[in-house]
């Protein structure tokens, strides 16, 4: 496996992937860079092998990706041939962002090598939500190519929802039966309700909940917004928010807060432990969110949205198609990009208990019967099973 934006075992997608197949008896080493200085640069992790390399500095502008991006490709390539000496493959399985890792399945396509592409974003359209008119029409062209390229190599390719992998065959021109949705489901075993943080329980407040990156196509500073509104044109001062995640937008939110007078009203939290999340979540009435409408958003699952709806927790949220697709009954939906309608479907929620419970408990059972990792992995599995004729067993789907 090879991951260039992430570190293991620090994507969980990633991580879940790699233990289901090392569950069902492939020998998995997965390239990603150090996360922290002290991490050895080789390290079996319940089964797997991690073979990190030093991080670059994240890119800015055209150079800096530039950097980035190539500096990652040299080295991956070079510990691919680590591990190809000392355990072997038959795979390639890469994760983007970036596509350009595809430039290596080809070194080894021609030794009989298969290759996988697990498509988690559609890098085109984020780079045109992260950086709108001001991006580079080159830069953009050449997304569209790599992917278009990537799609077109791989031998299977593995899409997070249906809107990604109508975009595979519509853009890329592949066929339909070489793709495998595979959502990012949530592990009802890791994210599950606990103690609630008792200083949040004791507020007698209703408590705002969110989890989540804070990029600029986040839109956190849409939530804040919303939350003004909520606070000086609604006239609802019991509440309080936890924003809960850090990102290249974290600095600009601190400002937008005090800008917005609603320190009193909002905590960013910045990176906290999973077992902080979940004592907050846990003590949260309701979840948000606020990822505005743009091509990108739209066409994505959002982790956080199964998570909350593994919580048992209602949510508010634009009105995107992967957000409908998702979370159906377990959330209300609001008119895309309207910050004050947001106020208002949070005051919905607030002053009805029986609806919030109503849809807590509802997308709660659709996690635990449709959403939850387990039935993910098992479409994983089937995936290779289609390169490698090893079919998945019962044995198999106990142990994921």
């Amino acid at each position: 496996m090879l991951l260039e934006n992430n570190g293991y075992p620090g994507d969980p997608r990633v991580q879940r992937e790699a233990n289901a197949l090392t569950a069902a008896g492939y020998m998995v080493s997965v390239i990603a860079p150090r996360e922290e200085a002290n991490e050895p640069w080789r390290e079996e992790i319940e089964g797997v092998m991690a073979y990190r390399f030093p991080a670059p500095s994240e890119g800015e502008g055209f150079l800096g990706y530039l950097w980035e991006y190539g500096y990652s490709l040299i080295v991956m390539f070079i510990l691919s041939l680590v591990v190809i000496f000392q355990r072997g493959f038959h795979i390639i399985h890469s994760h983007n962002p970036p596509d350009i890792m595809v430039l290596i399945a080809l070194l080894y396509k021609p030794f009989g090598v298969k290759y996988v592409f697990d498509h988690h974003d559609l890098s085109p359209e984020m780079y045109h939500a992260n950086f709108g008119d001001d991006g580079n029409n080159l830069v953009f062209e050449a997304l569209v190519f790599f992917e278009k390229l990537t799609c077109k190599v791989a031998d299977h390719l593995i899409a997070t929802n249906q809107s990604y992998k109508n975009m595979q065959i519509e853009r890329s021109g592949v066929s339909a039966d070489k793709v495998t949705i595979v959502r990012n489901g949530p592990n009802p075993d890791r994210i599950r309700l606990v103690d609630p943080d008792p200083m949040l329980a004791n507020m007698g407040k209703i408590i705002i909940g969110y989890v989540g990156e804070m990029s600029p196509h986040d839109g956190l500073d849409y939530l804040l917004r919303a939350l003004h509104h909520l606070a000086y044109d609604l006239n609802r001062t019991d509440f309080y928010a936890v924003l809960i995640g850090d990102g290249t937008a974290w600095e600009g939110l601190h400002d937008l807060v005090k800008e917005l007078e609603l320190d009193e009203y909002v905590w960013l939290t910045g990176y906290v432990s999973t077992a902080d999340m979940l004592a907050y979540l846990s003590a949260s009435h309701i979840c948000v969110d606020p990822d505005p409408y743009n091509e990108f958003n739209d066409r994505c699952t959002m982790v956080k949205m199964t998570e909350y709806m593994a919580l048992g927790k209602p949510i508010v949220a634009f009105d995107l198609t992967e957000h409908r697709v998702t979370a159906q009954n377990a959330a209300l939906y609001v008119k895309n990009n309207d910050e004050l309608e947001f106020a208002r479907k949070i005051v919905q929620l607030m002053d009805n208990p029986v609806a919030r419970e109503q849809m807590g408990v509802w997308g709660k059972a659709r996690v635990e019967q449709k959403l939850a990792w387990s039935f993910q992995a098992e479409s994983l599995l089937n995936a290779y099973a289609s390169l490698t004729d090893v079919a998945v067993s019962e044995k198999t789907k106990k142990n994921i």
